[in-house]
């Protein structure tokens, strides 16, 4: 483990171990104990379910005062998710707060992927499908994820 850990990552990090959030799996990293690999189930109901998506976490070293940055490795066509995986999320950004956890995080963002905001977008392509035909812009993401993340 490199660098000095907080408690508060040290108490984070063993409360995910011990009591893990259903269809999320946070693993930290080797070499970098700030560094999470996640693996999150797409949430039932949506267009994601079925699928397995990797993301990054990673906390900055002033956290908890600056949000975690988070990131999808696994491709999906959402319309708060860019082509990079960078995600647009209020709690990332200008809501965040340090009473907020990475577990709160990730429950977020597996809302967001029930529940996409087309009207703060990052993916404006995928954002205007959503408004205008729902119905194809679900079947694309269904699409991608049998493709991406089967």
């Amino acid at each position: 483990m490199s660098g000095h850990l907080s408690n508060r990552i040290l108490r984070e990090t063993e409360r995910l171990a011990r009591d893990p959030v259903p269809g999320i799996s946070v693993t930290p990293h080797e070499d970098n104990a700030r560094y999470f690999n996640v693996i999150l189930a797409g949430p039932a109901g949506s267009p994601y379910e079925g699928g397995i998506f990797r993301l990054e976490l990673f906390l900055p070293a002033d956290y908890p005062m600056q949000a975690p940055r988070v990131r999808f490795l696994t491709p999906l066509y959402h319309p708060n998710i860019d082509r990079l995986g960078r995600v647009c999320l209020d709690i990332l950004k200008d809501r965040w707060s340090p009473a907020l956890q990475i577990r709160t995080v990730l429950l977020s963002i597996q809302a967001l992927m029930s529940e996409p905001n087309p009207d703060d977008p990052l993916n404006n392509e995928a954002a205007d499908l959503w408004k205008k035909d729902i119905a194809r812009a679900k079947q694309m993401a269904q699409e991608w994820t049998t493709r991406y993340a089967k």
